[in-house]
């Protein structure tokens, strides 16, 4: 079995996640939302929740992004996409091979 889907080291996967933390902080900021008012939004049962993916530590549930991106202020697609740079960014290369613009397929 393959345990690391992202084919990282422990320690790229940590910075990735903490880089999304950081992300996701700027995000809320600019929303206007402390910790406790997103996690109301988003249906958190404890704001510090939102500390922990702040700190790069836990990562939000995919059935959930619509919801965090509604709560942010953000299109669905955006937040996904800007998202998947620190979840998966394999699969985020592939997709979005020049850093985030799609391109024409022929």
């Amino acid at each position: 079995m393959y345990g690391n889907p992202q084919g990282r080291l422990n320690n790229e996967v940590q910075d990735l996640r903490r880089h999304g933390g950081r992300w996701l902080k700027e995000k809320r900021e600019h929303a206007g939302l402390s910790q406790r008012e997103l996690a109301e939004r988003v249906g958190a049962e404890y704001y510090t929740f939102i500390s922990q993916l702040e700190t790069g530590r836990g990562r939000i549930p995919p059935d959930r992004y619509q919801v965090w991106a509604k709560a942010l202020l953000m299109d669905p697609r955006d937040f996904v996409r800007d998202l998947m740079r620190f979840y998966d960014p394999v699969t985020y290369g592939i997709l979005f091979p020049s850093g985030g613009e799609t391109r024409d397929v022929a």
